[in-house]
């Protein structure tokens, strides 16, 4: 198993780097955890949206998916192509790729077809269509549990301004959990018990007073050693500064005394037992 960072800013994308978006990767299964703005663009860099197994978000904030739209039309992009107005481009056929299955917390679904429909096509309506021809959508509620491909996934409820649910995601070649936006919560450490990586947001310098709701990276480092596992990577930055981002691992390993990592555009971990950066 593998995971790579497509984007791990806070909020909306900056220096260069994208929203959330991560993918992770086995021998037989490609999902896309969060699409974000710009985690599309990055993902095009790796893979064709139709090569993905599943996308699954873990809540509805903008910074979280609103890139599930681009990638909507360009799933619907190929059923539009007329070789007669680009008669020298090769790939320029007409194709119909298949549906990608997309995992959406309860009530997604209206709120997608109207971020859709904010933007029509009215001479290719086809294009106004993602939720509906580019994606077979599923609303999660949490405590669901399902399979893709070899990959178990259970959906965790944790504490955000908006339901969201970290992920936990086991498979023959490893253990993996995502935390998804969350201030801290005992509900975090069933989510990450004894998984090979943890991906932990790390928004704040200090515990979250607010009711919006982030984890400091200390609050996910005593996740990571209350949890046992083997190596934490913390994502969801309001900065690229790396005097900044080196403080916050710092706080991280105070509590945690396993491999902490800080995720990056284009940074790949392998999730096993032994595994490590690149």
């Amino acid at each position: 198993m593998r995971l790579t960072v497509l984007g791990c800013r806070q909020g909306m994308p900056a220096d260069g780097q994208a929203s959330s978006g991560y993918l992770v990767s086995t021998g037989r299964t490609k999902l896309l955890l969060d699409c974000g703005p710009g985690a599309a663009t990055a993902l095009s860099a790796l893979t064709h949206p139709s090569e993905l197994d599943a996308i699954i978000i873990s809540h509805l904030h903008a910074d979280h998916c609103y890139d599930l739209l681009t990638l909507g039309k360009t799933l619907l992009s190929g059923r539009l192509r007329d070789p007669r107005l680009l008669p020298t481009l090769r790939g320029a056929a007409q194709v119909e790729w298949p549906p990608v299955p997309l995992y959406v917390p309860k009530g997604g679904r209206a709120r997608l077809d109207i971020l859709a429909s904010a933007f029509p096509v009215p001479s290719f309506p086809m294009l106004d269509r993602s939720f509906d021809v580019a994606f077979v959508v599923h609303e999660y509620e949490p405590a669901d549990a399902f399979t893709v491909g070899d990959c178990a996934i259970s959906m965790h409820g944790l504490n955000h301004s908006l339901p969201n649910c970290g992920t936990r995601i086991e498979s023959p070649e490893g253990s993996f959990a995502f935390t998804g936006d969350t201030a801290y919560t005992p509900d975090l450490v069933p989510l990450a018990q004894n998984v090979d990586l943890l991906l932990s947001e790390a928004t704040l310098e200090e515990p979250d007073v607010t009711s919006h709701g982030h984890l400091c990276a200390a609050e996910a480092g005593d996740v990571a050693a209350a949890a046992d596992v083997r190596q934490l990577v913390l994502t969801h930055f309001v900065t690229a500064d790396e005097t900044w981002l080196k403080a916050r691992k710092a706080d991280a390993e105070r509590a945690f005394r396993g491999p902490v990592h800080l995720a990056a555009p284009g940074r790949t971990f392998d999730v096993r037992p032994s595994g490590g950066v690149r």
